[in-house]
């Protein structure tokens, strides 16, 4: 049997399955962490020049900085740049090119946007989002230290399997059954 999702304003009545039609009605949560940090690429502002969450690969060991910048890209990725020619560890990303000795190259090959970000008060907490995930999976550049564990970044990697129930949010915020029965 098919289903069907309809969005239905909450009140008292809307939580209630219909008899006589036999339609029972499902919850659905939208406003899920995971949705949240999903990435999006509806825009037609060049990449590098956007603020947000960014990554710079290491040309030679391919492990990743994570950084975030309220600038566009391109600025920051120069000041990288600047940092490795001027023999100046200022960023980790330097530190890590300048004591490895591996290569760094163009800002195409090796920057990417990982999340667009305008509002300035979000940067940290995404940043630190991403450097724990890029850890997590073994991709972080070992001079940059990814912080505190995080018990609800480590949810939003690996979210939980959902149940197989025919209630979503249902399992977690349960009904009064005996109340439904009663009608």
């Amino acid at each position: 049997m098919g289903h069907i999702h309809l969005l239905i304003p909450t009140n008292q009545k809307s939580h209630q399955p219909t008899k006589k039609t036999g339609i029972k009605i499902t919850f659905r949560c939208y406003n899920t962490l995971v949705h949240l940090i999903k990435t999006t690429t509806k825009t037609k502002t060049p990449t590098h020049n956007r603020p947000g969450i960014y990554q710079l690969k290491c040309h030679t060991c391919k492990h990743s900085y994570v950084g975030q910048t309220s600038r566009n890209l391109k600025t920051r990725y120069n000041e990288h740049i600047r940092y490795i020619k001027s023999n100046n560890p200022q960023s980790a990303y330097a530190q890590h090119i300048l004591n490895n000795r591996h290569e760094y190259g163009t800002i195409d090959n090796l920057m990417t946007l990982l999340k667009p970000i305008h509002n300035q008060h979000l940067l940290k907490t995404y940043e630190q989002f991403f450097i724990h995930s890029f850890y997590k999976h073994g991709n972080l550049i070992y001079e940059q230290s990814p912080g505190s564990p995080n018990p609800l970044f480590d949810l939003a990697i690996h979210p939980p399997q959902p149940h197989t129930n025919k209630f979503s949010c249902a399992t977690y915020f349960p009904m009064d059954t005996q109340a439904s029965n009663r009608n």
